[in-house]
């Protein structure tokens, strides 16, 4: 190819993903490209993918698909985690040009130069994962007032359902000078929030792992990253994407809990709450070791949001385990859940074990979550009626309206007159509606003199049910 042209992209996956489809981007912004949004006519294309279920693997054929039927002209470029553990797969979809590895995806430009439009199959080039052992920055910037930080990259844990190492590698971190300068420059640059993300950030470091409680040999912990970040004055606000209840440690908690710029938010990672589900995952922590660590969050900070991941339809989880993960979810003071419904990956211990539950049943297993989900959140809200809460507004919902999130993760929708983009108010919450839409006041003049009078409606998330 002798000139740039067009590029359009499309994430699909997790918020580290986003980051790096940005760092990509970027590159080719460099060179000289125009980016087109997704669906536009553009010369290349590129899908970065996920594969952390059965689901995120058809979503990526459906994509394709969709690209080369209405652009039958673009080069199809697919990376991400899909590509790295089934490269020949996707090779073999029509329509695809060019396949690229982990250890091949921020070298986009160097293979993109090789290929053209209607060459006789895709070129494929995917390194064996231990290969992928470098940490290369990334971060989402410009679509909105929030932005996505890679702080950390691959994982060594070795969850028995889980292609992540497989797919990732081994975990390695960037340096917290390294870190702390791009947020300095992302805040400059005007993001007001920064959302800290990687596939195992509470293993941030180089070294051995963290041990419960204990320092190791690291050269730095989450916690001293954490503590870098928050003497960043060029950016409001913080957020710790997903972190393991394990490496959770009453040190981070109590120092969220003092912080000014890390919000009180945290997303754990449940999985079950039967032990002998957690044994078979191979996960680092007992059901009260998880309780533990949300009673912990909840002592400190009563307003803070906890979010929790939750897979059902496990390998041997029977109608009483099941139940009783939803008796221990629903005795905990936590605000909503991310339910995954298990499916079975290729190359996991989890794949081979017996006693598989039908497809049928995880699906009403996991919908029943999702009722239990909903109404989590409907009381995590309502618990703030009356509260005044500081809110970014961070992107337009319509053509009227803004919307936004509380410092404890309370989406919120106002009309445009009584806001601004990238602005960070205090709102007061007042009633909330069997619909889901909070009625709101402004507050008092000690809070904010420009906020003005009159009632009007913010809308909660999406999807609550009664």
């Amino acid at each position: 190819m002798a000139t740039p042209r067009s590029v359009s992209f499309h994430t699909l996956g997790c918020k580290l993903n986003y980051s790096e489809t940005s760092a990509i981007g970027r590159q080719f912004e460099d060179r000289g490209y125009s980016i087109l949004p997704f669906g536009a006519a553009s010369d290349i294309f590129v899908l970065n993918t996920c594969s952390v279920t059965d689901f995120a693997d058809q979503k990526c054929r459906q994509v394709i698909r969709r690209v080369r039927r209405d652009n039958p002209e673009t080069i199809v470029v697919v990376t991400g985690c899909y590509a790295q553990l089934k490269p020949e797969e996707i090779a073999a979809m029509p329509g695809v040009d060019l396949v690229l590895g982990a250890s091949e995806k921020f070298r986009i430009l160097e293979f993109v130069d090789m290929i053209s439009a209607g060459q006789a199959g895709a070129r494929v080039f995917a390194s064996e994962i231990r290969e992928a052992r470098s940490f290369t920055e990334a971060f989402s910037f410009g679509d909105r007032t929030r932005s996505f930080l890679k702080v950390q990259d691959g994982c060594d844990y070795k969850c028995t359902f889980c292609t992540i190492p497989q797919a990732r590698g081994a975990s390695r971190s960037g340096r917290v000078e390294d870190l702390v300068e791009q947020a300095r420059r992302l805040g400059a640059q005007g993001a007001r929030e920064i959302v800290l993300t990687g596939v195992n950030i509470g293993d941030f470091g180089n070294g051995t792992d963290v041990i419960e409680g204990r320092r190791t040999q690291k050269e730095a912990l989450f916690i001293d990253l954490v503590r870098a970040l928050d003497r960043v004055e060029e950016v409001s606000r913080f957020r710790i994407s997903s972190i393991e209840p394990n490496l959770c440690t009453e040190e981070i908690i109590e120092f969220v809990a003092g912080s000014e710029r890390f919000m009180p938010h945290f997303h754990m990672p449940l999985q079950s709450g039967n032990d002998k589900q957690l044994r078979m995952m191979r996960r680092r922590y007992t059901r009260d070791l998880y309780a533990d660590r949300v009673s912990a969050i909840k002592r400190r900070m009563p307003h803070a949001c906890v979010g929790v991941d939750v897979i059902v339809g496990f390998p041997g989880e029977t109608a009483e385990d099941f139940l009783e993960t939803v008796a221990f979810i629903g005795s905990l003071p936590v605000s909503y859940l991310h339910v995954f419904t298990y499916s079975e990956r290729a190359n996991t211990p989890a794949a081979e074990m017996e006693d598989a539950v039908p497809m049928r049943e995880r699906r009403l297993r996991n919908e029943q979550l999702r009722l239990l989900s909903d109404r989590k959140k409907r009381a995590f809200y309502e618990e703030h009626i009356g509260t005044v809460r500081p809110v970014l507004f961070e992107n337009d919902r319509n053509e009227e309206m803004w919307s936004g999130f509380t410092d404890n993760y309370i989406e919120v929708a106002v009309p445009r007159a009584f806001a601004t983009l990238n602005d960070i108010r205090p709102m007061q919450l007042n009633v909330l509606d069997s619909e889901g839409i909070c009625r709101i006041s402004p507050v008092s003049s000690e809070h904010d003199k420009t906020i003005g009078s009159g009632n009007f409606a913010v809308s909660i998330s999406e999807g609550i049910r009664n």
